[in-house]
């Protein structure tokens, strides 16, 4: 596992604060990987630089940027999430 920078972590808090949605490309090297192409919610990112998210299937896992292959999401498909949420109600 590689550790960030204090730097890097600092631009990490900053990119992903907390309710920031994010799509998991891919996991690195964990033995129980989130499935790739699944978005979830920044919870906190800590000391380390690990990003801790809620994942949109149930689970919650750290992600670490180095590691793991991830974006936010844009404002386009943050949108679409809005109005398909609304079309359920």
């Amino acid at each position: 596992m590689s550790h960030l920078k204090r730097q890097q972590v600092e631009y990490c808090k900053e990119s992903y604060p907390p309710g920031t949605r994010i799509l998991l490309i891919h996991m690195g090297s964990d033995p129980r990987p989130v499935e790739d192409d699944m978005k979830g919610t920044v919870r906190c990112v800590d000391d380390i630089g690990t990003i801790h998210c809620d994942f949109d299937n149930g689970r919650r896992l750290g992600i670490i940027p180095k590691e793991d292959l991830f974006r936010k999401l844009t404002e386009t498909e943050l949108l679409q999430e809005e109005e398909g949420g609304m079309k359920l109600q």
